[in-house]
């Protein structure tokens, strides 16, 4: 099994797609790491809202449902698991 590296920079650029509709979902805002185990928890992304002044809503992916990290998307499975924040 290979492994392949990516820098954060990289993630934020690439754009997630939810397999399962095909729907675009966004581009990553921010992880949420375990720090004492080195790990990703979860991916956070933004909604788009409609008000100016309304404050934006995020979804939180957790890793395990990312099926695929590709070249430029992440491929994510939508099996319920994706929750809004």
């Amino acid at each position: 099994m290979e492994i392949s590296m990516y820098s954060i920079n990289s993630i934020r650029n690439m754009e997630v797609i939810d397999v399962s509709t095909g729907a675009k979902l966004g581009y990553i805002k921010d992880l949420k790491v375990d720090c004492d185990n080195s790990k990703i928890i979860s991916i956070i992304i933004p909604i788009q809202k409609s008000s100016w002044f309304s404050k934006y809503e995020v979804l939180e992916i957790p890793w395990e449902s990312i099926i695929k990290v590709g070249l430029d998307v992440i491929l994510v499975d939508n099996d319920n698991t994706i929750e809004e924040i």
